[in-house]
């Protein structure tokens, strides 16, 4: 079975949350705390499969502890070819619907330019109301997008939905 690290940053406890909902799916995944946990770029070599989580703040832009992380990838160009990765996140689509979860976007752009294979877990945009999104592509967001403040009561489906689809996608049944 491959090797899963999952790797999140959080502010109000959201996309941690469906982090942890995300552990219990996979077998011996383990979950790092961008801010807590994470140390340098070379984590991301120990596993094979890779969920990146953050939440979307500002003006579309990745949780804080994510910041410098992201930053030391733009400079020193890791390379990130054979790496699975797929994206989740929390946002509002009614208070912020004009960034929705745009933060995966920025991210799935950075590891796809470090040469990982991010065509994973992309999800439907229906039955969300949003004026704009960094995250859509192709009609679809290029990962799990959870609005707990409107549509609390979908989280926990959409964690399990998505958890399934990546088992089938990656092989990781």
């Amino acid at each position: 079975m491959a090797s899963v690290g999952i790797f999140v940053g959080s502010s109000s406890g959201v996309t941690q949350a469906v982090a942890e909902q995300l552990e219990a799916f996979f077998e011996d995944a383990e979950l790092i705390n961008m801010e807590e946990d994470y140390d340098d770029l070379d984590q991301f070599d120990e596993f094979d499969t890779l969920l990146v989580g953050s939440s979307t703040w500002g003006q579309g832009d990745p949780q804080r502890d994510w910041v410098d992380p992201l930053y030391e990838m733009e400079n020193e160009e890791p390379d990130l070819g054979g790496k699975k990765v797929a994206f989740f996140g929390a946002g509002d689509q009614d208070t912020h619907g004009e960034e929705f979860v745009s933060a995966l976007g920025k991210m799935k752009e950075i590891f796809s330019a470090l040469g990982a294979d991010t065509e994973y877990g992309y999800w439907p945009t229906e039955g969300y109301d949003y004026k704009f999104s960094a995250a859509e592509k192709d009609g679809k967001f290029c990962g799990l997008a959870i609005d707990d403040v409107n549509q609390a009561d979908l989280t926990a489906s959409r964690v399990s939905a998505w958890a399934d689809q990546l088992k089938g996608e990656m092989g990781l049944a």
